[in-house]
């Protein structure tokens, strides 16, 4: 059974700093994509930012020059830096991983249970 954990959300003051992490563990043949996406109450879930197993990484436009994906392959961990945080940023953040469970099995996207970002003084 594949599980993605998240880590590192909480209450940050605008303009402050915060890491959130996600490790995959379980039995898997390797991991292509992974990323990290948000949602805030009454909105739709968002592309935040993803990277690539060749580390070939993508943001949402208004994420872009803050924050900072990368990922750690021998970890199976992905890792979201982010940045002169505003009060727009707080929403629940959920990581993605688009995997594959063995060699011959079809590439399948799989979630976080989502961690809470709050940017507020």
């Amino acid at each position: 059974q594949v599980q993605l954990v998240e880590s590192g959300g909480g209450l940050v003051q605008p303009g402050g700093s915060l890491r959130l992490s996600c490790a995959a563990s379980g039995s898997f043949f390797s991991i292509n994509s992974m990323g990290w996406y948000r949602q805030a109450p009454g909105k739709e879930r968002e592309l935040v930012a993803g990277v690539t197993r060749d580390g070939i990484t993508n943001y949402g436009d208004s994420v872009k020059g803050r924050f900072t994906i990368s990922r750690d392959n021998a970890k199976n961990t992905v890792y979201l830096q982010m940045n002169s945080l505003k009060p727009e940023d707080t929403a629940v953040y959920y990581c993605n991983a688009d995997l594959q469970l063995t060699i011959l099995a079809p590439r399948r996207s799989y979630w976080g249970q989502g961690t809470q970002v709050t940017v507020s003084s």
